[in-house]
C-alpha cells in the first residue's frame, strides 16, 4: 500500500468503505494501521505477533468485507476487533503450552529413561522432580487424569469433588509445573 494522504472522518470513511471504495480501504489503513499495532502490543508483548495480527485484521476487513458490520463507531469498533484478536490469541498460546505440557505428563516415564545429559533427557527429570512437589489435590488429580488415564467424571468421583473443581485443580497443578519450567531456564 502506498502512504498517500487522504483525511477522510470516520464517518466518510464508514459511507465509502461501504461502497467497496479502495481509496477508504488506504486511508483507513493508514490512519489505524500503526495504533491498532500498538494496542495489539500491549496485550501480546510480541512486536511480529501484534504486526501479524493487525494485518490480518485489515485483510480481513477487505476480504471478508467486514466493513460491512461497522456502524458510527468504526474506532471503537476496530480497537473492540484487534482485542478480541489478541485474547484469541493469548488463549491459543496458553492452549498450545498446555496441550504439550499434557503430552509430555503423558510420554514422561519414556523421557525420563533417557540420557539425562541431553536436552530432553534433563527437561523431563526435571518435570518429574516438579511433578513431586505438587501437593495435595492438584497432584491427585494430575495422578487420576494423566497417569492412570481416568476421565474427568471418574477421577471427580473418586477424589469426592465435582468435575470443575478437578478441572480447576488440574490447570493450577499444570500451571505450576509450567511456572516451575520456565523458573528452571
Amino acid at each position: 500500500m502506498y502512504q498517500q494522504k487522504v483525511d477522510y472522518n470516520n464517518d466518510e470513511l464508514l459511507d465509502r468503505l461501504k461502497n467497496g471504495d479502495l481509496s477508504a480501504f488506504e486511508a483507513l489503513y493508514i490512519k489505524y494501521f500503526k495504533l491498532l499495532t500498538v494496542s495489539a502490543f500491549y496485550f501480546l508483548k510480541d512486536e511480529n505477533e501484534a504486526y501479524d495480527l493487525t494485518q490480518n485484521l485489515f485483510m480481513d476487513i477487505w476480504e471478508k468485507k467486514l466493513y460491512e458490520n461497522f456502524h458510527e463507531d468504526l474506532k471503537g469498533y476496530l480497537f473492540l476487533a484487534i482485542r478480541n484478536r489478541c485474547f484469541n490469541a493469548i488463549k491459543a498460546r496458553e492452549r498450545k503450552i498446555e496441550q504439550q505440557l499434557e503430552y509430555q505428563l503423558m510420554h514422561k516415564d519414556r523421557f525420563i529413561e533417557e540420557d539425562l545429559d541431553s536436552p530432553d533427557g534433563h527437561y523431563f527429570f526435571l518435570l518429574a522432580q516438579l511433578m513431586e512437589r505438587l501437593k495435595g489435590q492438584r497432584k491427585v488429580a494430575l495422578n487420576l487424569v494423566y497417569f492412570q488415564k481416568k476421565k474427568y467424571s471418574e477421577a471427580a468421583e473418586e477424589m469426592g469433588i465435582g468435575v470443575n473443581s478437578l478441572k480447576t485443580h488440574l490447570k493450577s497443578a499444570l500451571k505450576a509445573l509450567r511456572n516451575g519450567i520456565k523458573n528452571e531456564n
